[in-house]
């Protein structure tokens, strides 16, 4: 197994679940994403260190030609980026991944100019024994390329774009990469801390640029392939229920249930286990040196247990698609190697369509089982709060992946600046098709998510009718008593021992009075004087209220010393309902509206009225709601 970061922890195995903080993904900080942020790594309440502030030397290093010098890798990113502090690179994981040393291995792609993919040996790096021969082959322009299938040579010329795909990365390889194609550090961070980002720099025209595209998507795992992480975060107890459909011989479906108050991690894997799956987050990492003189692609990809997307098998997959007749006509018509960057994109997309493909099975299958199970469906209640919570975060990463789609259509590319005006509006309205192409997948996700969060809010509604059902059932159970509380009303004072009903006891039925009257007097009293709502603002102490039968019978008599303060608070809670109502709809809402703005829009009386009947025999009928 790779050495890992230190910043990493262990797994701590029990028998239910595997608790990992090690490869636990912890919430992106945007903040640091991007070298636009002039602070990076830096939060409001560090301390900034004073001796970086006295050197007026220029923060922009010379350019250096890793000829003649000595191993200038190894002082990567201070020597390319002195702005990064020791502290700061510490505080981005960097630090930590420059010290690991473990194998890296290293698959290369090349794209030539007739839209051919040629595969290349891959690269080893075998910790110290061989970073001079690794430098080597990494700082050269364009090595020598053997093709793997027809083993022939392919010309430098011909080359128009290399893809490198960093299995296992190393620190010394991260040092010699950000080194040999200046690298703004800020790829590895987001990387490293798996922070959606999107940036372009290095901007020449004429010359090229490079964009930066840190990407995370969903991805569908066979429950046994994936690492058995919950959505609950770790150390919190966890127990199984499962739900049958009531026939012989048919499988159970196995609930994990958490605690109730335990946080929902919407970072762990989402355990589908009706179908037999899980949705782990993935990455798509990359960052993108377009040039004129021939482009290079670094691909990121973390080594984690949690089986995220493989450098080789990516590197196959883009491989593959070199083979697709309607690409190698892009590539072969197009100039511009972004096209390439699309093929990673649509990586990811797959990813996404398999992942809600899934997931709409398993609310399918939720909603069958609470149909056809007249138990546990109170369980369930945690388990659709967990989706629920998922789907949320699922829309961001899909807003997100939006975002990013449209970042690259609209990101030109400068290295094309001195191609014919025909040739570059040509690949310029191709860019735009097939990002519109891109674009109206991403919709269709959306919508199947919306979907989807629809059916999941008819599962909520049958489990909700079920506890409504439950509810009632107590009821009928306390009305059932009431019905015999006469009766053992009697059966209790019959059975009192005064001298009255038994005449050999001592106790009479004044004394019974003369403790019975002052205890359920007290017991007024204090019920009273802890809901006093009506009758004490809340600003009132509670030793105060006690004093209620006396307010009261002030108020009576017409003085009524509170009401100004009770009239203001309810007063104030009612601008507190407008304010929502305003936040809601977006604009001032006059108090005599107010009603009225309140009530629903007539597309969510629609799209929340519910019109499906689910009659179970012996049960309630129940409403669900129709948009599915």
């Amino acid at each position: 197994m790779p050495a890992r970061s230190r910043d990493h922890h262990a797994y701590e195995k029990n028998e239910t679940n595997v608790e990992s903080t090690r490869d636990r993904i912890k919430p992106p900080s945007h903040r640091h994403a991007a070298p636009s942020a002039p602070w990076p790594w830096v939060d409001i309440e560090d301390i900034i260190d004073i001796d970086e502030l006295s050197g007026e030397k220029s923060s922009i290093p010379k350019p250096c030609d890793h000829m003649m010098c000595d191993r200038c890798w190894q002082r990567y990113p201070k020597s390319l980026f002195p702005n990064w502090t020791p502290r700061q690179v510490e505080k981005s994981l960097i630090d930590g991944a420059s010290k690991v040393i473990s194998n890296s291995v290293l698959y290369y792609v090349d794209v030539d100019s007739h839209g051919f993919f040629h595969s290349r040996s891959s690269l080893v790096s075998t910790k110290e024994a061989n970073l001079d021969e690794v430098w080597y082959e990494i700082r050269k322009d364009r090595p020598k390329l053997i093709d793997d299938d027809t083993h022939q040579l392919v010309r430098h010329e011909d080359m128009r774009v290399r893809a490198i795909f960093i299995q296992d990365m190393s620190g010394p390889v991260m040092q010699m990469l950000g080194t040999r194609y200046n690298i703004e550090p800020f790829f590895f961070s987001s990387s490293l801390n798996w922070i959606p980002s999107r940036y372009e720099e290095e901007v020449q025209p004429g010359v090229g640029d490079h964009i930066t595209i840190s990407l995370t998507f969903i991805r569908s795992l066979p429950k046994g392939l994936a690492t058995n992480l919950s959505s609950e975060l770790p150390g919190e107890r966890r127990s199984s229920v499962t739900l049958t459909d009531g026939k012989p011989g048919s499988g159970g479906v196995v609930w994990w249930m958490g605690a109730a108050h335990a946080p929902i991690d919407t970072q762990a894997p989402l355990d589908l286990a009706s179908v037999g799956r899980q949705l782990v987050l993935d990455l798509l990492s990359v960052h993108f040196i377009r040039k004129s003189t021939g482009s290079t692609i670094i691909s990121y990809h973390p080594s984690l247990a949690l089986r995220t997307t493989s450098a080789d098998y990516l590197h196959k997959r883009i491989r593959f698609a070199g083979q697709s007749v309607y690409w190698q006509t892009i590539f072969r018509q197009s100039k511009d190697p972004t096209f390439v960057l699309l093929t990673f994109i649509w990586h990811a997309l797959y990813s996404w369509d398999e992942a809600l493909e899934n997931l709409y099975s398993h609310i399918c299958n939720m909603e069958s089982q609470v149909i056809n199970t007249t138990e546990l469906q109170m369980n369930l209640t945690r388990e659709l709060h967990i989706i629920r919570a998922h789907h949320l975060h699922y829309s961001s990463l899909l807003e997100d992946f939006k975002k990013t789609v449209v970042f690259i259509r609209d990101t030109k590319n400068p290295a094309m600046h001195n191609l014919p005006p025909e040739e570059k509006q040509f690949s310029r309205d191709m860019m735009v098709r097939e990002c519109a192409n891109l674009l109206s997948e991403i919709d269709r996700l959306e919508n199947s998510r919306r979907m989807q969060d629809k059916r999941l809010k008819n599962v909520m509604n049958l489990v909700s009718g079920f506890e409504c059902w439950w509810s009632l059932g107590m009821k009928q159970i306390a009305y059932l008593t009431m019905f015999f509380l006469p009766a053992s009303f009697v059966a209790a004072v019959f059975g009192m021992n005064v001298g009255e009903i038994a005449p050999d006891t001592n106790g009479t039925l004044p004394h019974y009075v003369e403790t019975a009257l002052p205890l359920t007097i007290a017991t007024i009293w204090i019920i009273i004087a802890f809901q006093s709502q009506d009758i004490y603002p809340k600003r009132v102490p509670y030793w105060q209220r006690f004093f209620w039968p006396f307010v009261l019978i002030l108020k009576w008599a017409g003085w009524d010393i509170y009401k100004e303060d009770i009239r203001r608070e309810r007063e104030e809670a009612a601008m507190g309902i407008l304010g929502v109502e305003h936040h809601r709809l977006g604009h001032y809402v006059p108090k005599k509206r107010k009603k009225a703005a309140a009530a629903p829009k007539e597309e969510e009386k629609q799209a929340n009225m519910p019109q499906v009947l689910v009659m179970q025999p012996g049960l309630p009928t129940l409403m669900v709601d129709h948009a599915i």
